[in-house]
């Protein structure tokens, strides 16, 4: 388990709203959430000025909600299990303006039955839009469960042009 004494915390402001990021002592991003931070890693918020790593983070998320970024570079370091780990990476494969059904993450995987196991690890990935979970959908298409809110999800999708096409009016 992380020392929550280790990692630097900011509040940001995005087009979709308030966001807390967490970094730990070498820079990497460890968590990005709408809301608050997982209560396992609350600690005092560090002076916002003075990290790197989080004006990085500003820049490409800026760029991304400006339709000027569709891959992120930011250093990643998500707490999880093995599987989790795995499920993430797979994630992060997911092309900008594309989705993947849980299903189809599951048979990347190599396990066609593990859906839901997919489902669990998608709904715990603790570092928000860098790591695309707004990307999945149910096998019928259909928006399913995102720890920032359907609507949120809809709108990320369509800034990526998924739901309404490229080139349109940005939903926020």
């Amino acid at each position: 388990m992380l020392n929550p004494m280790s990692l630097w915390h900011y509040e940001l402001a995005t087009p979709l709203g308030a966001m807390w990021a967490a970094f730990d002592e070498r820079g990497r991003l460890r968590q990005l959430s709408f809301g608050g931070l997982d209560p396992r890693v609350t600690a005092p918020l560090a002076p916002k000025a003075q990290r790197e790593a989080f004006r990085y983070l500003l820049r490409q998320l800026d760029a991304y909600f400006s339709r000027n970024l569709q891959t992120f570079t930011v250093p990643l370091a998500p707490m999880g299990t093995e599987f989790q780990q795995r499920v993430w990476e797979e994630l992060q494969v997911i092309p900008y303006g594309q989705t993947r059904s849980y299903l189809q993450i599951a048979r990347n995987l190599g396990d066609p039955e593990g859906a839901r196991a997919v489902g669990s690890a998608v709904g715990a990935n603790p570092i928000a839009i860098l790591i695309p979970c707004h990307r999945v959908v149910g096998s019928d298409g259909d928006l399913t469960g995102y720890a920032g809110g359907l609507e949120r999800k809809q709108q990320l999708l369509e800034l990526e042009g998924v739901l309404s096409g490229p080139g349109t009016p940005l939903p926020f």
